[in-house]
């Protein structure tokens, strides 16, 4: 995605040279399959360059951002979006509107994963500028935060997700 000019994080090998990476002041290094931010590290150059090459790993320049967005949807429908609205507290998330650019960038990320069935979580930053940055495109084990929605979104949601689940076993 990176090469491709989307509009994500860079994020290169965890065994990329140090020289070939973007100059920071400091870099995230986090597994590849990781989850939830366990394992994550934030590295100056000097501690990355000693580093042992890992290919388990993926490196990014750290970006500062104003917060983060996670919008959810449901086979490429939009069904609700959350935010940290203080970086420091990553985790505690309030109901965010989004706005028709916002579902614009997320729903590029929707169309490029192309699952037909199930559910996608965009994650993104938006950088002091007020740009979108893609942090992460969960498919896998997306963590829904289900009790920060209101009875409809929560109702509407869970509709989609049985009537997802309900095709994708129609389809086999």
């Amino acid at each position: 995605m990176t090469r491709a000019g989307l509009p994500v994080i860079p994020t290169y090998a965890g065994d990329t040279p140090p020289e070939r990476l973007p100059p920071s002041g400091s870099y995230v290094v986090k597994p590849v399959d990781g989850a939830d931010s366990v394992g994550l590290a934030h590295l100056d150059p000097v501690a990355l360059a000693a580093r042992t090459p890992d290919a388990g790993t993926l490196v990014q320049p750290y970006i500062p951002f104003r917060y983060e967005i996670s919008f959810t949807f449901v086979d490429g429908d939009f069904q609700y979006a959350l935010y940290a609205p203080d970086p420091a507290r990553r985790w505690e998330l309030v109901p965010y509107r989004a706005s028709a650019a916002d579902l614009a960038f997320a729903r590029r990320f929707v169309d490029w994963n192309a699952l037909p069935y199930g559910i996608q979580r965009v994650d993104a930053c938006r950088t002091p500028e007020g740009d979108l940055l893609l942090v992460e495109l969960e498919d896998h084990n997306p963590y829904l935060s289900l009790g920060l929605l209101d009875a409809e979104t929560r109702t509407g949601f869970e509709r989609a997700l049985v009537a997802s689940l309900r095709r994708a076993a129609a389809h086999g």
